[in-house]
């Protein structure tokens, strides 16, 4: 399994927080109608559910936003990946349609309130190490461009930064060519709801993206 450590400095402005990962062998390709379906009854729950004021309300949502305050950051700026993903469905946009494995990775961060890392495992070099952003790093985030990761909670391998729970990267993003799959929560509050999320997490990739040598892994500040 890929190598993951938290780095002293963010363990210690954040002594609750666990890393939950997944590493698999998958077959990425185009979502298939039963997924697609799965989605859309998401999507219609959280509608009936929640609205736009009260999202950051959600527990997992509400301790990654803490967190990022105690780290410095603005959340409602740079807003947790679950939180953005949230809001885009509750203003009518629905979740967006990139492949088979993002797309079930969306749905589980909706249905959990966890902000969820998706990387090409493949494409990471040596340890990665979470920790904190630095004024100025340069960081390419998927569909956004440059993004500004001063103070995110961020992972950082032998190339540099690769991961945050804003934003997944460009340079580790999951593609047609993967096959190599980490998916990585972060929770900064009560851990409970970890095994519910993973065992999610693991079937949707066992019956929509052909799952297989699953290795499970937990890492804390403790």
């Amino acid at each position: 399994m890929t190598s993951l450590l938290i780095s002293d400095a963010i363990a210690q402005k954040l002594s609750g927080l666990v890393l939950h990962c997944i590493q698999c062998q998958v077959k990425v390709g185009a979502t298939d109608a039963v997924l697609l379906d799965k989605i859309a009854s998401a999507c219609q729950e959280l509608t009936d559910k929640l609205t736009i004021d009260t999202i950051k309300f959600r527990p997992n949502i509400e301790t990654t936003r803490e967190a990022y305050i105690r780290l410095g950051k603005k959340p409602s700026r740079y807003r947790p990946s679950a939180e953005a993903l949230c809001r885009r469905v509750l203003q009518g946009k629905g979740l967006y349609q990139v492949n088979n494995v993002v797309d079930l990775l969306n749905l589980v961060s909706l249905k959990t309130g966890f902000s969820i890392g998706g990387y090409d495992a493949d494409k990471i070099e040596g340890t990665a190490t979470l920790g904190i952003g630095k004024e100025s790093e340069p960081y390419q985030a998927i569909g956004r461009g440059e993004l500004n990761i001063h103070n995110l909670p961020l992972f950082r391998d032998n190339l540099g930064a690769f991961g945050s729970p804003t934003s997944d990267s460009a340079r580790t993003m999951v593609n047609e060519g993967t096959t190599n799959f980490l998916m990585v929560f972060f929770n900064f509050g009560d851990p409970k709801e970890l095994k519910n999320a993973e065992e999610l997490a693991v079937s949707l990739l066992r019956e929509h993206a052909a799952g297989d040598n699953f290795q499970l892994k937990t890492i804390t500040t403790a």
